[in-house]
């Protein structure tokens, strides 16, 4: 099996899943001072169904965690997986719905489609 990678892209603003040397996926981020905003994630259609949407959340998430950058997910996929999976050491800053509007904390931002 092709080793799978995460490595984050500060030239990207994203973190890059990669099977051998094939970009497979990546989850878009905006760094703020102190915290780090999770805005898209995105799986190529060829690797889907492998698990490595989690694989990616996972290993990013415990990162940004890990440099002590609080987490705001305003991707819906990544907010998700904070509802079902503990990363140890994370700051979690959930986003509210703007007022007037009803949402879920999970709802993009964006306008972006996962």
């Amino acid at each position: 099996m092709t080793d799978i990678t995460v490595t984050r892209n500060e030239g990207e603003s994203r973190y890059e899943l990669h099977s051998g040397d094939v970009l497979a996926g990546f989850a878009a981020f905006d760094l703020r001072a102190g915290s780090i905003r999770f805005l898209h994630t995105e799986i190529d259609p060829a690797f889907q169904g492998q698990g490595l949407a989690g694989k990616l959340a996972s290993e990013a998430l415990t990162d940004a965690a890990g440099r002590g950058e609080a987490i705001v997910p305003l991707c819906p996929y990544i907010a998700k997986y904070l509802e079902t999976h503990e990363i140890p050491g994370a700051e979690i800053r959930w986003p509210k719905a703007p007022k007037g509007r009803a949402g879920s904390a999970g709802e993009d931002p964006t306008g972006r489609a996962e």
